[in-house]
């Protein structure tokens, strides 16, 4: 299903080979918080998507990195509002990431500034992020 919806959207996005459950368990446990379902599902068909240059899905392994070293990272506790209930998981390739509230879950999708650390909703779901976020370019979510 997911692949079908990205390469309809986007015939030249590149897709990831799907992920298998030890990767997608070894992602969830050290961030210590359970990936979005739809998130799991479109990883299992393809893991990660990129699009004109932008990783519009990362791949499970960049969720856990990427995730854990915002979290660590000791400036960004004096530079930004906690990130933990976040869970990143794309970005516009200019430093704004897409994330998903995990506490409390949510299903929608939130773009994190990282300029003015502002958070706010950019779709109903990671189906319309997908629909979006492929079908314009550049700041579509501004």
């Amino acid at each position: 299903m997911w692949r079908e919806l990205i390469l309809e959207l986007a015939p030249d996005a590149v897709l990831g080979a799907p992920a298998d459950e030890v990767v997608l368990v070894a992602t969830e446990q050290p961030l210590g918080q359970r990936l979005p379902a739809e998130l799991v599902a479109l990883l299992r068909e393809c893991n990660g998507v990129t699009h004109d240059g932008v990783d519009v899905i990362w791949s499970a392994g960049q969720v856990a990195r990427d995730n854990a070293a915002f979290r660590s990272a000791p400036d960004f506790a004096d530079l930004y509002m906690p990130v933990e209930p976040l869970m990143f998981f794309g970005d516009d390739a200019g430093g704004d990431q897409f994330c998903f509230v995990r506490t409390p879950e949510r299903g929608e999708v939130f773009v994190w500034d990282h300029e003015t650390d502002s958070r706010f909703m950019v779709a109903g779901g990671l189906r319309q992020y997908l629909e979006r976020a492929l079908r314009d370019s550049g700041d579509w979510y501004r």
